[in-house]
């Protein structure tokens, strides 16, 4: 799996905000990820808009997709590209979609990320 991965950078500049809930996002705000905590409802949302509305935090990422097929029976797959980037003191969260898996990583950081992924795949 890891071998076929090939990490693309989704375009923009992204950002985690805590909303009460939805609602509280204005419609014309593009969401991109819910995750629903006990702290509130964990949004990302392009940076610009965030600003815009004030919700922003501190940290911008950029956003890449492994773009291979991965499911729960692919055991890892997150670890194991998590760990390459933890190695060069690059953080990064992970959502899991049904289709793919999507980092988020300081904006500084994509171009390094993206390298060692690709590294990473032409290794396996």
């Amino acid at each position: 799996m890891v071998r076929s991965m090939n990490p693309q950078v989704v375009p923009g500049i992204f950002v985690f905000a805590t909303v009460s809930q939805i609602e509280s996002v204005p419609d014309d705000v593009g969401v991109y990820s819910t995750v629903r905590e006990a702290e509130g409802l964990s949004v990302v949302i392009a940076y610009d808009e965030a600003h815009r509305f004030g919700l922003t935090e501190p940290v911008k990422l950029g956003w890449i997709t492994l773009t291979v097929h991965s499911s729960l029976e692919g055991v890892g797959l997150t670890a194991l590209v998590s760990g390459v980037l933890a190695e060069h003191g690059i953080a990064c969260n992970v959502i899991a979609g049904h289709h793919h898996d999507h980092l988020l990583v300081p904006v500084d950081e994509v171009d390094v990320a993206i390298q060692l992924l690709k590294t990473l795949a032409d290794q396996r």
